[in-house]
């Protein structure tokens, strides 16, 4: 492990960014800009659940630009964002890409090809809206070893997991936690608000503190307060980056 930057940060993403869910996105990223925050990762679907590319919505590229131009940064997150069931999957695999997923761990167990090929199609629709990414993170940051090579080999920066980011360029791994919500049954959201209580303060001295939100964290009050009054903490001793904003700097100051 490479030491990292003095300097505290804080990289707020929003997962599955598309048409589908610009509506939600738009009103999270009121909120998070009401909480001072001036820099956020957009993890972009392609063609969320191939319901639509990216490039065929009026507008949509427009506003991605848009928000770049005002210092977020694009993140290509899988193409379809679901993986579909295949023969000869077992409990275990079962367990993973559909229980802790609800089938959504798309670079899971898929192959090389198959895998750069889906990378390649996403940075086209990229492409199209007038953006680049130059990060690339899984679904679920599930991230099989055969679909990461195809990410190292389609000349992405960097990725992320749960509990790391990924800097190809420099062979360097930072540790750092993510916090992120559950929100398909009652349980999972009371489980979800103790836990990243617990973890927003076992990591509050950590240099890199991670917040991961999904659109449907917003439709649940307080996963909502939780998340805004964490930003605002967090933003008061660090500053507000984004991935590609860290990774770079990390290489600044090896």
């Amino acid at each position: 492990m490479q030491k990292a930057t003095k300097t505290p940060a804080v990289v707020v993403s929003i997962h599955d960014v598309s048409p589908v869910t610009w509506s939600r996105t738009q009103e999270i990223l009121g909120e998070l800009g009401g909480c001072g925050l001036d820099a956020v990762s957009l993890l972009v679907i392609p063609d969320h659940h191939g319901k639509g590319r990216i490039s065929d919505c009026a507008g949509f590229g427009e506003w991605l630009s848009g928000r770049v131009c005002k210092g977020d940064e694009v993140v290509q997150h899988g193409y379809f964002h679901r993986r579909q069931s295949r023969l000869g999957d077992g409990f275990a695999m079962r367990i993973v890409t559909e229980s802790y997923t609800a089938g959504e761990g798309e670079f899971f167990d898929c192959q090389y090809e198959e895998a750069r090929e889906m990378l390649r199609r996403g940075r086209e629709e990229l492409a199209a809206c007038g953006v680049e990414a130059k990060g690339f993170i899984a679904p679920a940051w599930l991230l099989g070893s055969h679909a990461e090579e195809a990410v190292r080999d389609e000349g992405f920066d960097y990725t992320t997991r749960i509990g790391m980011v990924r800097d190809f360029k420099s062979a360097r791994d930072f540790s750092s936690r993510s916090l992120v919500w559950s929100v398909r049954a009652g349980w999972r959201r009371v489980c979800s608000l103790a836990w990243n209580r617990f973890l927003a303060e076992a990591t509050s001295g950590s240099l890199l503190c991670r917040i991961g939100i999904h659109p449907p964290d917003w439709e649940h009050g307080a996963i909502r307060r939780q998340i805004l009054s964490l930003t605002r903490t967090m933003l008061a001793g660090r500053r507000a980056m984004t991935y590609q904003q860290w990774v770079t700097l990390q290489r600044n100051d090896p």
